[in-house]
């Protein structure tokens, strides 16, 4: 499998969040410094130059697919997170920006646009917020800052489908988004790196501190842990098919099998980098995980096959971001000298 660069852009410092339209025409590219590029996914030219956020941005999320519908949300509407306190939401065909929710003092590090809104946290506030800037809910006020966001998928389970999980130094709390009451919550001794939730809302899981991977079923409270990984688990992905559960940790991505009563017991499979792994992600709907690692390396696996490895890509300083595009067709690569690549992936 060959791997083809399309197009180059840059901004003007490390690049810290990738994002692309749920049309995949436009890649939105956030730097550390704090202004957000508006690209487009055909050739790289610059679409928007947004000022983004005073002191930094530090997180982006776009609006749900399929238009203004019964959500009331354009199809260009997205938002950032940043070091002021604030979600900023913008209209990207325009490139102007439409509405601030102020949150407070700390910084938004956690933003997630789920089917009910965008949910937020800063520090130790967490909030559903309307794309007009207003708060819907401020349910909850952490015991400590809140680590991690994860919307489940919509109509996935019983009980509780669409809600959202807050993680938090202690544990993680399940809100429903109907009216944002408590629907379960999770204890857990350590500090939480990152939440996922598999396709079919069956898992929950936490990459941790400690070092290691912790796996809730919330249906059944049943819960499983794997550890050993050389270090912080911040990197989660799963499959369409909700059936391979990607981590980082090391220098190795592990691909846990989570069919049937799931990972533990199972050796999962290593793909291997030369040095410490920065991004992992699934394909949306297709088979491949992408990896990228501090060497700016960057792998295409087939999990499932004996010898996984597609394709390697190496760039010229460390990957910070991967993203595929909605119809898994174009991979977006953010790098720590503030390049954006984008390379073809064959169908």
């Amino acid at each position: 499998m060959e791997l083809t660069k399309l197009w180059v852009a840059q901004i003007d410092d490390y690049v810290i969040d990738l994002a692309w339209s749920p049309d995949g025409a436009l890649l939105a590219a956030a730097s550390a410094s704090g202004p957000i590029a508006l690209v487009s996914s055909a050739d790289g030219a610059r679409a928007h130059d947004l000022p983004g956020h005073e002191g930094g941005t530090n997180v982006l999320a776009w609006g749900p697919a399929g238009g203004s519908g019964s959500t009331g949300i354009r199809q260009s509407l997205f938002a950032s997170g940043g070091q002021d306190g604030a979600v900023k939401f913008w209209d990207a065909g325009a490139g102007q920006h439409t509405a601030t929710a102020e949150l407070g003092a700390g910084w938004v590090e956690q933003l997630a646009w789920g089917a009910p809104g965008p949910a937020a946290a800063c520090g130790r506030r967490f909030a559903l917020l309307n794309p007009d800037g207003s708060t819907r809910f401020t349910p909850w006020e952490a015991p400590k800052s809140v680590s991690a966001l994860a919307w489940r998928p919509g109509g996935a389970g019983d009980g509780a489908p669409g809600c959202v999980a807050a993680a938090f130094f202690g544990g993680v709390r399940l809100f429903n988004s109907g009216d944002f009451s408590v629907a379960k919550e999770f204890p857990y001794g350590n500090g939480i790196q990152a939440l996922a939730w598999s396709p079919d809302g069956k898992w929950l899981v936490s990459g941790n501190q400690d070092p290691s991977v912790h796996l809730w079923v919330p249906d059944r409270d049943e819960e499983l842990q794997m550890s050993g990984f050389e270090g912080k688990v911040r990197h989660l992905s799963f499959d369409h098919a909700s059936r391979w559960l990607a981590t980082s940790g090391g220098v190795e991505v592990s691909v846990w099998d989570c069919t049937g009563d799931g990972p533990a017991g199972r050796e999962p499979a290593m793909l291997a980098h030369e040095a410490p792994v920065t991004a992992v992600a699934f394909q949306g709907r297709h088979g491949l995980i992408a990896t990228a690692s501090r060497d700016g390396s960057v792998r295409l696996w087939s999990p499932e096959r004996p010898r996984p490895l597609r394709a390697t890509i190496s760039l010229p300083s460390a990957a910070t971001r991967i993203a595929w595009s909605p119809d898994d067709r174009r991979l977006a690569i953010g790098s720590d000298r503030g390049f954006v690549y984008a390379l073809g992936c064959p169908g």
